[in-house]
């Protein structure tokens, strides 16, 4: 890999990470993650039925040694109940990544006291944690400092397909991070996921913008073109932004009207 993402010192091909919640169906949700060329899968713990061992799971449609499951604790509205959570993803997984949502709002937005004290008691007992926050590049800061692997700030709310509302935030995190900045959540197509990329990002992460396009894999192809785009735009580095028009063609030397 010429430009890998890495992530707590493991290397990926793809700055495009996806979940698996809201398919309306397991072939489609298979289909649309492979036309994504996504490397980094996330799946909700939670919403797993661990109680019946016979009974197909999402966990069992993937070939997990070509993908990276990314457990999360969706579903958690306090510190603890994603603690709990992430150590039983621990145990049916065998990953000791996480991602941390912490979510106690009707309106899906994350809560920042208890996402940083869930992170820092799980990051002393070994897990790599890639928090989910509001666009604040102060949280952001202190994650980082505690040991979080990435930070992962909203485009805007969950599954709203707003775009990035939080694009000014999202530069101040961009400036500060030594971590990657992953964008997650709020991205409707792939423009916005460019957007994010050609920004500064280092990945994004997209599930309700695939799972419930007209067709999910003619979707997820195109989010990874667009991720593909945002980061050569990015390596080739865009021009500057101007208050004044230029000439796109030489001032001097024009030829003069006899």
């Amino acid at each position: 890999m010429d430009d890998p993402l890495v992530i707590a010192g493991k290397e990926f091909g793809s700055r495009l990470m996806v979940g698996t919640g809201r398919h309306r169906s397991m072939d489609e949700m298979v289909s649309s993650i492979k036309a994504s060329g996504a490397e980094i899968i996330t799946v909700a713990i939670r919403r797993l039925d661990l109680n019946n061992p016979t009974e197909k799971n999402i966990l069992d449609y993937f070939d997990w040694t070509r993908y990276t499951v990314l457990p999360n604790t969706a579903g958690c509205k306090t510190a603890e109940e994603a603690i709990f959570t992430a150590r039983l993803a621990k145990e049916v997984t065998g990953s000791n990544w996480i991602k941390l949502e912490v979510i106690p709002d009707a309106r899906l937005l994350p809560d920042p006291v208890g996402t940083f004290e869930a992170a820092k008691l799980l990051i002393d007992e070994g897990y790599v944690v890639l928090p989910y926050i509001h666009a604040d590049a102060v949280l952001a800061s202190m994650l980082e400092d505690i040991g979080c692997a990435t930070v992962m700030p909203l485009g805007s709310a969950i599954g709203t397909g707003q775009g990035i509302l939080t694009i000014d935030e999202i530069r101040l995190i961009i400036e500060a991070a030594s971590v990657p900045v992953v964008v997650d959540a709020g991205l409707a197509v792939p423009s916005e996921a460019a957007q994010a990329i050609e920004e500064g990002a280092d990945a994004v992460l997209v599930n309700t913008a695939i799972a419930q396009a007209e067709d999910p894999a003619l979707m997820g192809e195109a989010f990874k073109l667009g991720v593909e785009a945002g980061r050569k735009a990015y390596m080739a580095g865009r021009i500057a932004r101007r208050r004044e028009a230029a000439p796109s063609s030489p001032a001097s030397g024009v030829a003069a009207s006899s």
